[in-house]
């Protein structure tokens, strides 16, 4: 195809990965706790209310996220009802304006086909299909991050009043998404580049730009003012000290981690395009010499340090350094190397994807926690012939294209991506809701058809709340009370009538109390 033509093919494999990375099955399996969960019956409890300003879970203050995702997904709820489809399609719908802010601005910095293969690596990329999907803050948040930071280089580049303007109001969205990480990443990734360019002068005009400042004030600083109006001092210590100062000091809710972290995280994160990224990583010298590479590279290895050094770590605090590493394997990742090390990882994970089912069973005398032991136990069962054919038509496909000189490595890639995320929808991901949600959502479900009033023990899955529709109080059961708890507690509670049991989740009315 000659170089002048429009990218047509390259173009609809866009399109189809956003399809498939975007919304393909986007309501087809139940919520996932914890985070799923605790944003949908915060939604949820923010409309019975009749209270779009504070969040709460289970009838307490949250102040864990600022309000924006929520007024999202009650809008979403408003039109299209109760449902995961509607709890989750805001998340789709940001990573949509994800993927086209990284065309565009690649475009006018580059070439359309760059731009055009960016997008479509990172919507048919592992994480990136996932966070896509998930009813969290989170593709809102990389939305946001995405436009400030590729709006501030722009304003580098052109000088243009109207980029400066761009990266203040998307900072304050995101201030209003996720709190101080949507400007301290910016701030940060654009003081070393400006240091590195010898500009610290325009630096700090643009940081105090007058009305950029007034922008970001409008647009943030409304909701945190009614916010502290309302909660008081708890929102200052649970908002600002608890779920982002403490969040980075320590570890919460046992989420910690070495410092080596999210190396694997990210190896596994970007696949199926691992080895063009160890080929980009590579190839530093040459990406370092160009403004927009050391630009991109520094934004990537910000949020690495950043979030490598916080005693909280999370797989998805790296995805907000993602959108540099796919623009930079866009810009810096060819020539490629031989395409049976190009399609090495994409294979591997197709083999590993279908013994899966052998593995977990494997596992099982190995598994020291009795609640994930009883569920593996049962997860062969999940695991279709739908399954084991795919992946091992994946697999068997991967190896031909390596073997196949007619279909250009890109091709292959493109293929390897798409193979990837309508697998991960279409079969990996019910399974696991199979196994970790149905349970929680068909114990509420016949919670809320038998109108009883439940509480939780020993167990923390809001997404029960949601289904349920009912504030579920997290303690220990009384004698008369139905609680849902993992059936490995069942003998701690005395006499009991198992109404649902599965998975090792049960749902039992406590006749009396040892």
């Amino acid at each position: 195809m000659s170089m002048t033509r429009p990218p047509y093919a390259l173009r609809g494999l866009l399109a189809l990965a956003i399809v498939l990375g975007c919304y393909y099955h986007l309501g087809a399996v139940p919520l996932f706790d914890l985070d799923e969960g605790a944003f949908s019956e915060a939604t949820r409890e923010m409309l019975l209310r009749g209270d779009l300003i504070s969040p709460y879970l289970n009838g307490v203050p949250r102040f864990d996220k600022p309000a924006f995702i929520h007024w999202l997904q009650a809008a979403g709820v408003s039109l299209l009802g109760w449902n995961e489809f509607a709890l989750r399609l805001p998340s789709a719908v940001a990573a949509t304006l994800w993927l086209g802010v990284v065309y565009a601005a690649v475009r006018r910095l580059r070439d359309e086909r760059s731009a055009l293969w960016a997008a479509f690596t990172m919507a048919a990329s592992l994480e990136i299909s996932v966070m896509a999907k998930a009813a969290t803050a989170d593709a809102l948040l990389n939305l946001f991050i995405t436009s400030a930071m590729l709006s501030a280089f722009l304003y580098f580049r052109l000088g243009r009043p109207a980029y400066l303007y761009a990266t203040y109001a998307a900072m304050a969205l995101g201030f209003l998404t996720k709190g101080p990480v949507a400007v301290v990443i910016p701030l940060a990734t654009t003081f070393l580049f400006y240091l590195s360019e010898r500009r610290l002068g325009d630096w700090w005009r643009a940081v105090l730009h007058p009305r950029g400042l007034v922008l970001f004030a409008l647009i943030a600083l409304p909701w945190y003012v009614v916010q502290y109006a309302k909660e008081g001092e708890a929102f200052i210590q649970g908002f600002f000290f608890k779920h982002n100062l403490s969040r980075f000091q320590d570890p919460m809710e046992g989420h910690s981690g070495s410092l080596f972290y999210y190396l694997p995280v990210i190896l596994i994160g970007v696949l199926p395009y691992t080895t063009v990224l160890l080929v980009t990583l590579a190839r530093g010298r040459a990406i370092l010499r160009d403004p927009l590479g050391r630009y991109l590279a520094i934004w990537f290895v910000f949020v690495l340090v950043l979030f490598s050094l916080s005693g909280t770590k999370l797989p998805h605090y790296i995805v907000y350094g993602y959108t540099a590493l796919f623009v930079l394997m866009a810009l810096w990742g060819e020539p490629w190397p031989r395409r049976g090390w190009l399609l090495l990882p994409p294979l591997l994970l197709f083999v590993l994807l279908l013994v899966l089912p052998e593995l977990l069973t494997a596992a099982l005398p190995y598994v020291r926690d009795a609640f994930a032991r009883s569920m593996l136990a049962e997860a062969a069962a999940e695991f279709s012939a739908a399954y084991r054919v795919y992946f091992a038509l994946a697999a068997l496909a991967m190896a031909g294209l390596m073997l196949w000189r007619p279909i250009a490595p890109r091709q292959a890639l493109a293929a390897a991506g798409l193979a990837t995320v309508f697998g991960l929808a279409q079969y990996v991901i019910p399974v696991v809701a199979a196994v970790q949600q149905a349970p929680i959502k068909e114990a509420a479900l016949l919670a809320r058809a038998r109108a009883e009033r439940v509480v939780m023990w020993r167990l923390n899955t809001p997404s029960f709340s949601v289904y349920s529709e009912r504030l579920v109080a997290r303690r220990a059961p009384r004698a008369g009370e139905v609680v849902l708890t993992k059936a490995l507690y069942l003998a701690d509670l005395g006499e009991v009538e198992v109404l649902y049991q599965k998975h090792g989740i049960v749902l039992a009315r406590v006749s009396a109390v040892p």
